[in-house]
């Protein structure tokens, strides 16, 4: 199965904005791009006011898209987000998730 990137940047930094702006700008091209592939949302980077609106989006985005995949991330563009978006595409049991990047990869050897 294949994996989309949607992005979500440039939302308000007010979260209540923020949340409506995506509601209405993002939501229906994430809807209407499900073709049945996994999709990751990239976020901005944003505090913890933004944490329960992006939690409640993805995961009900997740319910209507299974048995195909939804998760986020949040974060700037970089190495990070490139290997946590390759972590996602083959991770299959991980769905519904908001991941935040700080900036720190750790490495398991």
């Amino acid at each position: 199965m294949a994996q989309r990137i949607m992005a979500a940047r440039g939302l308000p930094d007010s979260p209540l904005d923020a949340a409506a702006a995506f509601q209405t700008r993002h939501i229906p091209a994430i809807r209407a791009s499900g073709t049945g592939d996994d999709c990751v949302i990239v976020f901005d980077h944003a505090d913890h006011t933004h944490n329960g609106w992006r939690q409640a989006m993805v995961q009900e985005l997740a319910r209507e898209a299974a048995p195909a995949r939804v998760n986020a991330v949040a974060g700037p563009d970089g190495a990070l987000l490139r290997e946590v978006v390759e972590y996602l595409a083959s991770a299959p049991g991980v769905t519904g998730q908001v991941l935040q990047l700080d900036g720190n990869l750790a490495k398991v050897d």
